[in-house]
């Protein structure tokens, strides 16, 4: 891929213009994303940005981490940092919250390349195509080679989306993908299987209708919902074996078009738009928290979120909680779910002794006993799958077996170039303007004709951008 300046700053412009509009949502997620597609918690400033004063003596490496977790997330990474700088007292990483995702991002651009630049960078995964051309990075590629590191002890479904060409550019930090969350209490008052979910669209559609409450004209209870997030309609496109954009994601060369609107696309906001018409589809908007709320206090009985929220939204529920893999039409085979959240960067602009130690940082993180407890803390899924092994996991999956629900859809994932998930520049955007024709298909404007505007949209800004690379 081009590394050029002049591309770094027009990205970033974009990436301004969008601010605003991708905001905590973004990520569960998008959390998403974090978007992942990252959820309000991760998203949530209740730490100081100033967190993690040196504790090595003089002698000790440096190596500044910006992050981007907040809330119990952020609690749970500073515990695994102290731990990692007690047991290697020449290495001292200092973990520093900077906001969002997207914060952290602009944040990081105004320095990217300089002496103050942070040693580790976290992204969510909709910045993977800016990073790499960015010209701020070094590819965790070098260090792998050079230290002989074993990748395959890694999840491949996580680390796909992170390789470009065969070379890792980031190493997987926080991951998560979206899952089906469904009302078992409401699911029997209906009269329908609560052990077995709907999988298919039809299902999902005479599911909702049974379990929609109506008191007059008002409803009290829809049947399903879902978040006004790109992020879950990438993902129903995805399943369904098809791409975002052209030359098979962006994976294949430069992307010149978007595709969303083909017939995958199509599935999907059809099966919105005849639920809506039906009445047994909840209109909650973007906010995370909102639909979460509207789900637990029973005004919902199913809806999509994102994989790591699965034990809060357990925890503060009255009623007993199913979870389920995503749907996806009757007659598609489906192929999975692409991952979302966020991965860590090496920068380029610290010297090599910074790099080096960073880079055992890394490592740290990978191995089964730090995955196990990042796992068990946040509900983000372990990277190395032999953390699941470990004790402290199968205690939990005790008590939450839903969680082992969210593992099995990851790796029950058929690896292809749609489950690696797109890779294009003006992601942000483009989310924004899918998030537009979803609000306007709620509104009563045709699926074909929302679908297509936003695709128009996108096509726009991947053309200034491409033409802005030249």
């Amino acid at each position: 891929m081009k590394q050029s300046k002049r591309w770094g700053l027009f990205v970033f412009a974009l990436f301004l213009m969008v601010l605003a509009a991708c905001n905590n949502d973004t990520g569960a997620a998008a959390d998403n994303e974090e978007e992942d597609t990252a959820s309000t918690e991760e998203q949530s400033n209740t730490g100081n940005a100033e967190t993690g004063e040196a504790v090595a003596d003089d002698e000790a490496t440096e190596v500044t981490f910006w992050h981007a977790m907040g809330g119990g997330p952020q609690k749970a990474l500073e515990e695994i940092v102290a731990d990692f700088n007690e047991k290697n007292p020449e290495i001292n990483v200092v973990p520093q919250f900077q906001g969002t995702y997207d914060e952290a991002l602009t944040k990081f651009r105004s320095v990217g390349g300089s002496k103050d630049a942070p040693a580790i960078v976290q992204t969510y995964e909709i910045g993977t195509r800016y990073m790499i051309e960015s010209g701020f990075i070094e590819p965790v590629q070098t260090f792998i080679d050079n230290d002989d590191y074993d990748t395959s002890q890694l999840e491949e479904n996580i680390t796909n989306y992170y390789a470009v060409d065969g070379d890792m550019y980031s190493m997987p930090f926080n991951s998560s993908t979206p899952v089906l969350i469904y009302n078992k209490d409401a699911f029997e008052e209906a009269g329908l299987d609560a052990e077995s979910a709907p999988r298919t669209y039809s299902e999902i559609k005479n599911a909702a209708e049974k379990l929609t409450k109506k008191d007059g004209g008002n409803v009290e209870q829809y049947g399903f919902s879902m978040l006004n997030n790109g992020w879950f309609f990438e993902q129903l496109v995805y399943t369904q074996g098809a791409y975002y954009v052209n030359e098979e994601n962006g994976r294949s060369g430069d992307p010149a078009k978007a595709v969303f609107n083909e017939e995958a696309g199509k599935n999907v906001f059809t099966f919105l738009d005849e639920m809506n018409q039906a009445g047994s589809f909840g209109n909650f908007g973007s906010n995370w928290d909102d639909i979460r709320a509207a789900f637990q206090s029973g005004k919902t009985a199913m809806y999509m979120d994102s994989s790591a929220g699965v034990r809060d939204i357990i925890d503060n529920s009255d009623f007993e909680v199913g979870v389920a893999y995503i749907p996806h039409p009757d007659d598609v085979e489906p192929e999975g779910v692409a991952i979302g959240g966020a991965s860590i960067w090496m920068t380029n602009s610290i010297d090599t002794e910074q790099q080096q130690a960073a880079w055992e940082f890394m490592k740290y993180l990978t191995t089964p006993e730090v995955q196990a407890e990042w796992h068990v803390e946040t509900g983000y899924f372990a990277i190395n799958p032999d953390a699941y092994e470990e004790a402290l996991v199968q205690e939990e999956y005790e008590k939450y077996p839903q969680l082992q629900v969210t593992v099995n859809q990851l790796e029950d994932t058929t690896s292809t170039k749609a489950t690696q998930g797109a890779l294009i520049s003006v992601f942000p955007e483009s989310r924004q303007h899918v998030v537009t024709a979803l609000e306007k298909l709620y509104q009563g404007t045709a699926p074909k004709d929302a679908l297509d505007e936003a695709v128009e949209q996108t096509d726009r800004a991947i053309e200034i951008a491409n033409r802005s690379n030249q």
